[in-house]
C-alpha cells in the first residue's frame, strides 16, 4: 500500500469514528458511550473547598525529560509550581476545565510567575489526535488553537463529518486546504503525538483526562479553580 493512500486513511478514520466520553469527572477509553457536546456546558462548581486529595505522585525530574515531542509551555521557568496536564482534544471534562477553570488559573497564576503550564497529548481517538495534530502545526498558536478546539468541541468532535467542520475552524486560525491536509497526513507527527499518549501511560501512570501532575502529585478530573487554587496555595 502506498504512502498516501494510508496517509489519507489516517482522514478518512478521522472524519468517520465518533468522539469517546465519560460522564463521570475525568474521559477514559475504557467506555466508549459519548457524551458529545456536553463540554462547554457542564457546571464548575466555585465554592470554597478543601484541596483534593492527590492520587499519586511521580519523579518530577523524569516527567519534565524531554519526550517525542517538545513540550508546550506557558509561564516562567522559575515559577514555584509547575503543572503538566495530559488532556485529549475530545474528552469533554477536559473542554469544561479549559474552557471554565483554566482562563482563571492563567489570570491568577501563571501570567503571575507562580506556576508553570505544562500541556501534554493523550489523545484517545482519531479525532483527538487530529485537533492535537493541527495545534502542533500552528507553531507559536498552539495554545491559541488548543482553546479554540476546546471551545468549539461540540462543532466537531461529534458531528458525522468532522474533517469538514475542523478544516472550516483551521481556516480561521490561517490553515488553507492545502496546508490542512498537509498537517493531517504527517505520518511522523502522528507516530509522535501517540508516543507522548504511550509515554504518560506507561511511565506516569495516565489513564483519564483530563490528569494534572502538580509539583509531582497526581490529580485527576476537571478541577475547579478552587479546588486547583487550594492544592496550588498550598505549595506556594
Amino acid at each position: 500500500m502506498s504512502e498516501l493512500i494510508q496517509r489519507r486513511r489516517l482522514l478518512l478514520s478521522m472524519a468517520a469514528l465518533p468522539a469517546l466520553g465519560l460522564g463521570l469527572a475525568a474521559c477514559s477509553d475504557s467506555n466508549a458511550e459519548a457524551d458529545a457536546g456536553a463540554s462547554a456546558t457542564d457546571p464548575v462548581t466555585t465554592a470554597a473547598v478543601d484541596a483534593p486529595a492527590s492520587t499519586g505522585s511521580v519523579d518530577m525530574d523524569k516527567l519534565l525529560e524531554e519526550g517525542a515531542l517538545e513540550d508546550k509551555v506557558l509561564g516562567e521557568e522559575g515559577a514555584p509550581v509547575t503543572i503538566v496536564e495530559y488532556a485529549s482534544m475530545t474528552c469533554s471534562h477536559c473542554a469544561t476545565f479549559h474552557t471554565q477553570t483554566y482562563p482563571e488559573l492563567k489570570e491568577k497564576y501563571i501570567d503571575t510567575g507562580k506556576v508553570r503550564f505544562i500541556m501534554r497529548e493523550f489523545p484517545f481517538d482519531p479525532r483527538a489526535e487530529a485537533g492535537f495534530m493541527l495545534a502542533r502545526c500552528s507553531d507559536d498558536r498552539y495554545f491559541a488553537m488548543v482553546d479554540v478546539l476546546f471551545k468549539q468541541q461540540g462543532n466537531w468532535a461529534p458531528v458525522q463529518d468532522a474533517q469538514s467542520a475542523l478544516l472550516k475552524i483551521s481556516k480561521l486560525a490561517g490553515f488553507t486546504q492545502e496546508s490542512f491536509e498537509a498537517c493531517l497526513t504527517d505520518q511522523e507527527l502522528l507516530t509522535k503525538v501517540r508516543a507522548v499518549r504511550t509515554r504518560g501511560a506507561n511511565d506516569f501512570g495516565v489513564d483519564a483526562t483530563p490528569t494534572f501532575f502538580i509539583n509531582g502529585k497526581k490529580y485527576s478530573g476537571a478541577m475547579s479553580i478552587d479546588e486547583i487554587s487550594a492544592v496550588i496555595d498550598g505549595m506556594l
